[in-house]
């Protein structure tokens, strides 16, 4: 029953923030694509869409503050497509809810960052420290196993309960002694003196692997063409982003409200991607059997295949 309250909760506040989502005109012809972000840099890729949008449709972006949010409301219809971290999307196909992984958004984009004073210079001098960490992210998935690496646990430091937009101002304020990240909070750190990077925690099983590309079972049933046609949108954005690094921040800067100096300390900790790969494919497994382990799920999602759908990522490879 929590869960269920939690689920609905989060999808009246995505109704919420879509209905006051600025759009722009759009022809009565033209089919609207409807495309739920995070404010975070390495989410910056659904803000390059329209630049490859073919004639016939309109893209309109929704951002939102949370990875649960995003993801309710891809599983509610209030969008067609979102990305957000795997983690929030196994929960949500942990517990039967109708979300398919139909491509890759984000490798990278995290950091534990600890307070420039903090004395704090690795994993291991976390202990008994105050750690800012957002509950069903990748990143604590991430941190857990890292922990798991230096035979400690959760147990071992004081996780406080912060969102990813708050981190690097609680850390500038003293609140916590560290954090476990998304960009663009390392970066503004960085930029602005206070913090500095424990590390870039990529050297688990999970790797980089990061955020993904998602859509409802409802929409690959109902209109494969779709999915196709918005994943050629999708990839193409991603390649121009990362081969116009300048154009990355500057849409990072325009869109998220952030100084240049902080993009700039952010962008070269983003890779935006769009292939689901062998490689994918075992992280994601073994990053579901890490969360089964560490009971933030009670069961795998029932059939990886379903859940992670690689048909249509394959057709545009072609």
């Amino acid at each position: 029953m929590p869960h269920r309250i939690g689920t609905v909760i989060s999808a009246l506040l995505a109704a919420v923030m879509l209905a006051g989502a600025a759009s722009r005109p759009v022809a009565a012809e033209d089919r609207v694509i409807k495309v739920g972000t995070l404010k975070l840099i390495h989410a910056i890729t659904p803000y390059f869409y329209e630049k490859f949008t073919p004639p016939g449709y309109k893209v309109e972006i929704f951002p939102f503050e949370s990875p649960t949010d995003g993801k309710n409301a891809v599983v509610t219809g209030s969008v067609d497509f979102g990305t957000y971290g795997l983690a929030a999307a196994t929960l949500g196909a942990a517990a039967g809810e109708p979300v398919v992984v139909i491509g890759a958004s984000c490798n990278r984009g995290m950091a534990v960052v600890a307070g420039i004073d903090s004395g704090i210079a690795s994993i291991r001098d976390l202990k008994g420290k105050k750690v800012g960490i957002w509950p069903g992210s990748t990143q604590e998935v991430v941190i857990l196993n890292r922990l798991a690496d230096e035979r400690m646990s959760i147990r071992d430091i004081q996780m406080i309960r912060i969102s990813f937009g708050d981190m690097a101002p609680a850390l500038a304020r003293g609140d916590i002694d560290a954090y476990v990240g998304a960009e663009p909070g390392p970066g503004i750190s960085l930029a602005n003196g206070t913090g500095r990077i424990v590390e870039y925690p990529y050297s688990t099983k999970v790797g980089s692997l990061n955020m993904v590309m998602t859509t409802s079972q409802a929409m690959v049933d109902r209109d494969p063409a779709l999915v196709v046609t918005f994943l050629r949108i999708h990839r193409a954005a991603t390649e121009y982003a990362m081969a116009h690094r300048d154009a990355l921040v500057a849409m990072a800067v325009a869109k998220l409200g952030q100084t240049r100096g902080s993009i700039e300390k952010a962008a070269p900790n983003v890779e935006l991607t769009w292939n689901i790969d062998d490689a994918f494919m075992t992280a994601a497994r073994f990053y579901g059997a890490q969360m089964l382990e560490r009971k933030q799920i009670r069961q795998l999602p029932a059939d990886y295949d379903s859940f992670i759908n690689r048909r249509f990522v394959r057709e545009i490879a072609e």
